[in-house]
């Protein structure tokens, strides 16, 4: 894939993985798109990168996804990378949650929902486009899950389900389909949460290297070894993931 003189959209990228990735795109000379909840995030990032656009809306709600949708068909019809990043975990046990439903909607909605839609909503013009590609943004918790957050893991086992068979619907087309395969990145999502993170910025080297060459899954940190265990003992990865790392 071409870096440089592409226009793309970024979900969620007022923060982490998404601004890591934004950064960088912008740093090569990439017309850049960024989504995000939090207009004072975006405001600051505007302010420090003058050259960004960003866009304000939560992509769960129909309006805020349509808005996006009419703004990228009037204005950005040179839109050739899609990256759906925006993503939240949870972590809690069905036996206690007392917002059991709220947290299962949302994460579905985040998580699924909105990168599907989005997805189909944006094919016309990507497809019209060179040099164009979709790379979707799973989580290595879809090889082998962790107990404390199961909607999000299953979330992102979806995601990756979606990933390969559009690519199978693409492959005829000149749109690539491509996957980001996370360890534990230091982001706002993880605060707190387990050891051995690695920061945005290293998945971004790690991506990036994959993404010259069309390489179509980035496993990234550890993931690389989880994937290996998985397959040569998944008894072995399940156990080493149950609790998290």
């Amino acid at each position: 894939m071409k870096v440089t003189g592409n226009t793309i959209l970024i979900t969620g990228g007022s923060s982490g993985i998404g601004l890591a990735l934004a950064k960088r795109f912008l740093k090569l000379g990439n017309k850049v798109i960024i989504t995000g909840r939090n207009e004072e995030k975006l405001k600051q990032i505007k302010e420090e990168l003058p050259e960004i656009h960003c866009f304000v809306g939560d992509l769960t709600h129909k309006s805020s996804l349509d808005e996006l949708v009419l703004l990228m068909e009037q204005e950005y019809t040179d839109l050739n990378i899609l990256i759906n990043n925006a993503g939240i975990q949870y972590n809690y046990s069905f036996v206690d949650e007392p917002d059991l439903s709220y947290k299962i909607d949302y994460e579905i909605s985040t998580n699924i929902t909105a990168p599907i839609k989005l997805t189909g909503f944006l094919l016309p013009i990507l497809l019209k486009n060179q040099n164009s590609a979709i790379v979707n943004v799973s989580s290595g918790l879809f090889i082998a899950p962790k107990a404390s957050a199961s909607v999000y893991c299953a979330s992102k086992s979806a995601i990756h389900s979606f990933t390969k068979t559009l690519r199978y619907q693409l492959e005829t087309t000149d749109t690539k389909v491509f996957e980001i395969i996370p360890s534990l990145i230091d982001t706002p999502m993880t605060e707190g949460r387990g050891k051995s993170k690695i920061s945005a910025e290293q998945l971004t080297d790690e991506f990036f290297r994959n993404f010259k060459k069309n390489k179509t899954e980035s496993y990234i940190g550890k993931t690389k070894l989880l994937n290996f265990i998985q397959r040569i003992s998944p008894k072995l990865s399940d156990k080493i993931m149950k609790n998290g790392l």
